[in-house]
Order: structure tokens, then sequence, then C-alpha cells
């Protein structure tokens, strides 16, 4: 079986920059409008036609994921310093923050993530993303469990969506003294401490 020499091979520069500029007007009309925004404003101010962006992007879900994607460095690199912490407790609460300040980025962005993690869209380029943040997050319930911090009936799932919960809260205007007794509320609904109390 004779394979195509086309397999493998980089895409054309054009097509590449193509997408580059796609996703950086697509990050800034996101910052600006939300992840409602016009696909087709994003492609105008992009210099491409509708046509263009939905060959690369076949879906407005496929456009946020990979925007995401671009914007996931910063969450990587708190994960990282949130692994050198000694308590699992701290580690696990730090972590909720990261995720509940990564889904305030745009406007909107908790409502299509929360329906890719509820299955809603199984085929949704978000479920994957989501699901990578829910196994982290797993992880460090179970090792808050594991110390005794932690109902044991707590899941990652759980508190991932308290995150997206906390993040859609804080894009509607919610105060930070209201967003610190909510986190609270949600602390006391998972720690083991205040089960036994």
């Amino acid at each position: 079986m004779v394979i195509s020499g086309r397999q493998g091979r980089k895409p054309r520069a054009d097509v590449q920059r193509n997408r580059a500029t796609l996703l950086e007007t697509a990050q800034r009309h996101f910052l600006r409008h939300g992840v409602g925004t016009s696909l087709e404003a994003v492609a105008k101010e992009a210099g491409v036609g509708p046509g263009t962006l939905y060959r690369h992007f076949p879906t407005r879900e496929a456009l946020l994921a990979a925007v995401l994607q671009t914007r996931s460095e910063e969450l990587v690199a708190r994960q990282a310093d949130i692994e050198q912490l000694g308590d699992p407790a701290e580690a696990l609460e730090q972590w909720l923050r990261a995720m509940e300040e990564y889904f305030s980025a745009y406007s909107g962005l908790p409502e299509p993530l929360m329906a890719a993690a509820r299955a809603q869209e199984p085929d949704s380029p978000l479920t994957i993303p989501c699901d990578i943040l829910i196994t982290a997050t797993d992880q460090y319930v179970r090792a808050a469990q594991h110390a005794g911090h932690v109902r044991a009936s707590v899941q990652g799932y759980d508190l991932f969506l308290a995150a997206c919960s906390l993040a859609w809260i804080k894009g509607n205007g919610t105060d930070e003294e209201s967003l610190g007794r909510l986190r609270a509320l949600i602390a006391s609904g998972y720690s083991e401490r205040d089960a036994q109390a």
C-alpha cells in the first residue's frame, strides 16, 4: 500500500498564520464581549472570511477550546506552584481558586464548560479540557481525603462545578466579600473537620 507523501506535512505558512491571527483576534473578542461574541466579527477583524474561520474552527466550542489552550500556560504554572505545597487541604483550596480565576477569564465561559462537563455535549471540543481539569481536581481531593481533610463522599467533579459556579457568580458582578463567604460555604461543605464538628 502506498502512503501519500502529503501525509504528515506541515500546514502551509498562510494557513498557520490565519489560524494564529484568528486565535489572537478571538481572544480579544472573548475578553471584550464574552464567549458569545460574533464569530463573523472575529473573522472580519482577523482579515479572513467566515469560511476560513469555520475551516479552522468548525464550531464556537472548537474556537473557544483552542483559545483556552493558548491561555492554559498560566494555569499549568499555578499548578506547578501548588504541587510544592506540603498541606493537601491548602493545595486543594489553591487549586480551586486557580480554576475559578481561569474560568473567569471570559464572560459566559462557565456555561459551556459546565455543559461539556455534564456530558450534555459529549462531542464538544471542551469535553477533553474539562475532563483533564476534573481529573486534576480529583487528585487534589483524594490527597486531601487521605490526609483526613475532605469528606469521603466528595469528588473532583463536584468541586470543578463549584469553581465554575463561583466564576459564573463572579462574572455577574458579585463583590469580593460575598465571593469570600461563598468560598467559605463551599469549603465547609467538603471539609471533613466541619463534618465532624
